[in-house]
């Protein structure tokens, strides 16, 4: 560049010749004149496509190949060698590999895919599943967690479930209305089953009941990504990968999902103190203005579940997912209604709950009440020992005492009498129910009638009141017999 500023500073500056300048700087004339056209050098520029003679014959065989790749999945599809061994093989082709890969090359920039910037306005939203691995309760497993992104404001919620399912699906967003203080105007999703279960000839979707009552509830627009195309919905994509690399590195470990998803909302506000790019205000600053285009919270409570009609089976079981709840035995034969939350499963018949257990994510386990086969085994007390309901029922010692001195001294009615104290968990706590026991056991008042008076006692903060004619059961003193001769030590030993 230096000889270039010198030769057109002599020419046009100083008044040197072409012909001067060329024997000056020992530069061919066309050279020198070339230099005083152009202020900079302008490179060499090809002026039409090189020939390849070799190739041209089979370059429809090469753009065949690939475009049939476009329906292949990408695992297998062609590679360049792969394409230049079948032109040799099957072409008779005399090239070399170099061109056939530049040829491949230029190819696939030219089907590159082209984005265009896009803007977000305030209030809409983008929501999505990711997953990572966790180690809760000791347990290294795969969680899913529901995200929300604001893209305006790069606002964003996260929330881990054991599954990504309806009720998962549902209950996040309950979660993240609340954490953001309202409704976003617009959300967009994929196409996952959980909201969609056709995607018709026009474009449009067919929505799932679960999601149409959700959208109903809180009257948010849906908005849906093409089929494949994440970056569509690039921002919450983005935030996935954000959270799995920042909040869940080195692999979190926590007693519960509970406690995982307070350390997950505790990341998320502080992250909102962050300034992003080339923006001057944090996060939590524009997310204030996603707020004001927010919608107003409803006033009715949305409920996170999934429901399901049941029946009763002649166990007193109702199925769910794969798994097998246990209700009282007098709702046998009966339909009822089973809703599935996160965490819990509520069985219902008409507008009473009759039961309530711990969800279980397992497949083709039996979750059973022990309190809602007691009835049943009061009458039917040939099947106690083999009770699968019990089978795992842990209870303080006293319980197993008590079950021992009743079969010993009444044997079948003994164990009648015990599953009657055991049904007193009905209506009252185990801690009550095992303080009354150790009571009894003590007196030596085991009957139903006497253990139920001590833990009435224990509630009304009473002293027990047991008497030998409301309570006959209760053992006698021995008292001998009188005699004549007896009288006599009060006499002090006279005749």
């Amino acid at each position: 560049m230096n000889v270039y500023m010198r030769v057109r500073r002599a020419c046009l500056v100083e008044g040197m010749s072409v012909r001067g300048a060329a024997r000056e700087f020992g530069l061919n004339r066309r050279t020198v004149q070339k230099m005083l056209d152009q202020s900079i050098p302008s490179g060499y520029q090809r002026k039409y496509t090189p020939p390849k003679p070799k190739l041209d014959p089979h370059l429809e065989f090469i753009d065949q190949i690939l475009k049939d790749d476009k329906h292949c999945p990408k695992k297998q599809r062609h590679t360049i060698k792969r394409i230049f061994v079948q032109l040799k093989e099957e072409r008779g082709y005399e090239g070399g590999y170099t061109i056939v890969r530049d040829y491949v090359a230029q190819h696939h920039i030219r089907d590159k895919e082209m984005f265009c910037p896009l803007t977000h306005q305030p209030g809409n939203a983008q929501a999505d599943f990711g997953e990572a691995w966790v180690i809760i309760g000791g347990v290294k497993q795969k969680a899913h967690f529901f995200v929300i992104d604001l893209p305006q404001s790069d606002g964003c919620f996260a929330k881990a479930y054991p599954r990504e399912n309806t009720e998962a699906f549902c209950e996040g967003h309950v979660s993240a209305f609340e954490f953001f203080e309202g409704v976003p105007k617009k959300i967009l999703y994929d196409n996952t089953k959980i909201i969609v279960v056709r995607i018709l000839g026009d474009g449009k979707r067919q929505k799932t009941k679960a999601f149409c009552e959700l959208q109903s509830n809180y009257l948010f627009e849906e908005g849906f990504a093409r089929v494949g195309k994440g970056n569509d919905k690039g921002k919450v994509e983005n935030l996935i990968g954000y959270i799995r690399r920042n909040f869940l590195v080195p692999l979190p470990q926590f007693e519960s999902y509970d406690a995982l998803n307070a350390y997950l909302a505790k990341c998320c506000r502080e992250r909102q103190k962050e300034i992003l790019g080339s923006h001057k205000e944090t996060i939590g600053e524009r997310i204030k203005r996603d707020q004001e285009a927010f919608l107003p919270s409803p006033t009715v409570p949305y409920e996170a579940c999934h429901c399901q009609a049941g029946r009763v089976s002649s166990q007193s079981l109702v199925r769910y997912r794969g798994n097998a709840y246990s209700v009282p035995v007098r709702y046998g034969y009966r339909d009822v209604w089973v809703k599935g939350y996160v965490n819990k499963v509520v069985i219902t018949c008409g507008s009473n709950i009759i039961a309530h257990h711990q969800r279980s994510y397992g497949c083709g386990e039996t979750i059973f009440n022990p309190l809602h086969y007691l009835p049943l085994l009061e009458k039917k007390i040939g099947a106690f020992e083999q009770a699968a309901p019990l089978a795992n029922w842990v209870l303080p010692d006293s319980f197993n005492k008590l079950r021992s001195v009743l079969e010993r001294r009444e044997k079948k009615l003994g164990r009648q009498e015990y599953v009657k104290v055991l049904r007193l968990l009905e209506n009252f706590g185990l801690e009550e129910l095992d303080k009354a026991i150790q009571e009894a056991l003590h007196l030596g008042a085991i009957r139903y009638e006497a253990i139920k008076h001590l833990v009435l006692c224990q509630v009304d903060q009473r002293p027990p009141h047991l008497n030998l004619i409301e309570y006959p059961h209760l053992p006698t003193v021995p008292v001998k017999a009188t005699q004549a001769r007896d009288y006599s030590q009060l006499l002090g030993g006279r005749p």
